[in-house]
């Protein structure tokens, strides 16, 4: 039983995963530069974006951004504009392009990760904060 426990804990008692680990749609999580991606796609884009990003071409890349999702309260005749966060919305990667000099927010996506749920959260943090996301296949 000892042995049992040591295979799947290691020496320091932390869980050791044997075999990789996949998402609800198959996709297998890779960890590069200590950083936990969902999937080997998004870890290969992690990867042009450090090529981009040494060549001077973008910087600032911020990984797994947060976008609060946020809607107004509507049936409120009088007093104060009322405010509510009802989710987050987690992009894929976050970066500043020096060609344009603007903010890009990219979502590494497969046909079937686009969820009629996603597609509405998406929507939503385009119209709260007044930027595009932009989907890599």
């Amino acid at each position: 039983m000892w042995a049992q426990w040591i295979k799947t804990r290691g020496p320091e008692g932390v869980q050791v995963h044997t075999r990789p680990s996949t998402n609800k749609y198959q996709a297998h999580a890779v960890r590069v530069d200590g950083i936990l991606f969902d999937s080997q796609r998004e870890a290969a884009r992690y990867q042009e974006l450090k090529l981009l990003a040494a060549a001077g071409r973008i910087s600032s890349i911020e990984i797994h951004p947060g976008f609060p999702l946020i809607v107004k309260e509507l049936h409120r005749v009088d007093g104060p504009e009322i405010l509510h966060t009802v989710g987050m919305f987690h992009a894929d990667f976050k970066y500043r392009d020096h060609r344009f000099g603007t903010w890009i927010v990219e979502d590494v996506k497969s046909p079937p990760t686009k969820t009629e749920a996603y597609k509405l959260r998406k929507k939503i943090v385009e119209a709260v904060h007044g930027i595009t996301i932009t989907e890599i296949a």
